[in-house]
């Protein structure tokens, strides 16, 4: 059966108990991927079947061309889609409803309209770790990138997020209502402080009196946002099909859920507390253990099993050497530089990181974890070094990270197999991981990646011999003899 509004009632899944057609928009936001779908959506989602929240719906905002086609698989279906939550043994669908529309890319005055309107309180994003225009060499916005320059020379029709963020804040404050809220769900550490200097140094380019009104009543709460969400394919799409639904767009993802905000919303926000949302006064500690046990775990599990040929997330969690890597480079090297966490065993939650990854529901691909490291490692990985490295401790496990990293851009498998392109920079890494075979500084010094620590001997030693053993002896036998075997 077809999913759209007319068929909600006859449908073979759980579908919304709150009346759609009474919801009003509160919320725009940037990025309707699978992970916001799966995530925000389903908490909003939780609320509204409770009888709260139904001033808060979304009503999407595209702006990369991507976004045309998701907006046209999404509208001819009023915009529902169904999330299956996956546990090993379960699955459980759910049509989710919360939102109301979507706008499409390329037309910024209707997207400047709907984030001057009164009604919408909170601005969130989901844009990808990549989509923050960040220097890793100075590890702040570059309001000189060229989409960025140009909505600073064009702010009245601008093509970033983050020109439309500031052309809305402009026309609030022109229209004399209060600025909204800004809530960035992207694994970025301190995430609301980046998504802030953004938004204020993309004002500061047009306008500097705006930009210090925005850094001045504009709020950017920090979040911790957490669930393993693949990519949609045919095999996802087919396997909604057989609970009975026909979803162009259906969402896959594991059981496990977690969201920790800061309570700063001057603008109102929805109940979320009363679905499991945890707000806190500094959200600094759980983002820092997510981002390094967590995503730095997904890096360690996915470039020796990216060489290996290993196709899925959990099919390297059932390889022992795989398994044994992750194991000791975490307990050795990553969770001893994690800062405590309020009411949190952080071997508990690794416990239940490896728990989660080993779900054969899921589907997740290892390439997909392979996917845009040059974004991630600076965020995941280089500080945890860099922290060993300023408090004297060994890094052999992480500079042996490092090494796959750079084995896997250098475009084959250990069998011989092409990997396709699998970065936005992926040319260059290409060039600078063929050239390290020889010249290790040539990947080590990529300064907009490894910054001053790939300069460090201490890094640069190991991660010479690693990625040496791994071209002469194979990603499996470097394996054991980092393990001792």
């Amino acid at each position: 059966m077809k999913l759209s509004d007319a068929t909600l009632a006859d449908l073979p899944v759980a579908v919304p108990s709150y009346d759609r057609r009474a919801l009003r928009p509160g919320i725009v936001h940037f990025g309707l991927g699978n992970f916001h779908r799966a995530h925000q959506a389903v908490y909003l989602d939780r609320l509204m079947n409770l009888g709260e929240g139904h001033d808060f719906a979304i009503l999407g905002a595209g702006v990369m061309p991507a976004d045309a086609a998701a907006r046209e698989t999404l509208a001819a279906q009023d915009f529902l889609y169904t999330v299956v939550e996956q546990a090993a043994d379960a699955s459980d669908p759910r049509v989710i409803g919360v939102m109301t529309g979507y706008m499409p890319p390329g037309d910024p005055a209707r997207t400047i309209a709907a984030l001057a309107d009164a009604a919408t309180r909170i601005v969130s994003l989901t844009i990808t770790e990549g989509g923050y225009f960040i220097d890793a060499r100075t590890g702040h916005f570059d309001p000189a990138h060229p989409a960025i320059a140009a909505d600073g020379r064009n702010p009245a029709a601008p093509a970033t997020v983050f020109g439309l963020i500031v052309a809305g804040l402009r026309a609030r404050r022109e229209a004399g209502l209060p600025p909204f809220t800004v809530m960035c769900c992207d694994n970025i550490p301190h995430n609301g402080v980046v998504t802030r200097e953004a938004v204020v140094e993309t004002a500061r380019l047009s306008d500097p009196a705006l930009a210090d009104w925005i850094a001045a009543h504009v709020s950017f709460p920090n979040a911790m946002v957490d669930r393993i969400t693949p990519a949609t394919s045919d095999r996802e799409r087919a396997m909604i099909r057989e609970i009975g639904v026909e979803d162009a767009s259906p969402v896959f993802c594991e059981d496990f859920i977690q969201w920790v905000l800061e309570d700063d919303f001057p603008a109102g926000r929805p109940a979320l507390e009363k679905v499991g949302v945890e707000f806190v006064p500094d959200v600094t500690p759980y983002e820092m253990m997510k981002i390094r046990i967590l995503n730095g775990g997904h890096a360690i599990i996915a470039y020796p099993s990216g060489l290996m040929d290993i196709h899925f997330v959990h099919e390297g969690m059932q390889n022992d050497l795989v398994r044994a890597f992750l194991d000791k480079v975490e307990r050795d090297e990553v969770i001893p530089v994690v800062p405590p966490v309020p009411n949190t065993d952080l071997n508990a939650y690794f416990a239940k990181v490896k728990e989660r990854c080993a779900n054969p529901k899921i589907g997740d691909t290892i390439r997909r974890l392979c996917l845009d490291g040059s974004n991630r490692q600076p965020k995941f990985i280089i500080p945890t070094i860099a922290d060993r490295l300023a408090q004297g401790l060994p890094v052999e496990g992480l500079a042996l990270e490092s090494a796959l990293w750079c084995r896997y851009c250098a475009g084959t498998t250990d069998s011989g197999a092409v990997i396709a392109p699998n970065d936005p920079d992926w040319d260059r890494l290409t060039a600078a991981a063929q050239a390290a075979r020889t010249d290790p500084q040539a990947w080590l010094g990529m300064a907009d990646i490894y910054g001053a620590t790939g300069q460090d001997a201490r890094i640069a030693a190991p991660f010479a011999r690693w990625l040496a053993m791994l071209w002469r002896d194979g990603t499996a036998a470097t394996l054991r003899h980092y393990l001792g075997r």
